[in-house]
């Protein structure tokens, strides 16, 4: 289980990665700060998904976790999602390191 935390820790800061270059070439290029929020990647790669996720999240959660907390993390920048995600997966699979033996300073 420890393993797979990890790998998904590192998925998700892979992909923080590259949206935090992809956002830093469009400023670059577009001489302006330019921060894509998670919404509009999201709905730039596949809209029917995001759609989709709403329409399950009003209907068989709750409609009211829709509007303050699912739009608000779409509203966040794409690679501070995901770093936090990277984190959160990391720190569920981090064990505290076993003391080096006998002589070992507590």
């Amino acid at each position: 289980m420890r393993f797979l935390l990890r790998a998904l820790s590192l998925l998700a800061l892979v992909v923080a990665v590259i949206s935090a270059v992809v956002d830093m070439i469009r400023s670059v290029a577009g001489s302006e700060v330019v921060i894509t929020p998670l919404g509009a990647a999201w709905y730039s790669i596949s809209a029917d998904t995001l759609n989709l996720t709403q329409a399950v999240i009003q209907r068989n959660v709750h409609p009211y976790i829709w509007d303050p907390v699912v739009q608000w993390i779409l509203l966040q920048p794409t690679w501070a999602v995901f770093l936090v995600l990277s984190l959160f997966f990391y720190l569920i699979a981090w064990r505290r390191p076993k003391a080096a033996g006998r002589f070992a300073v507590r």
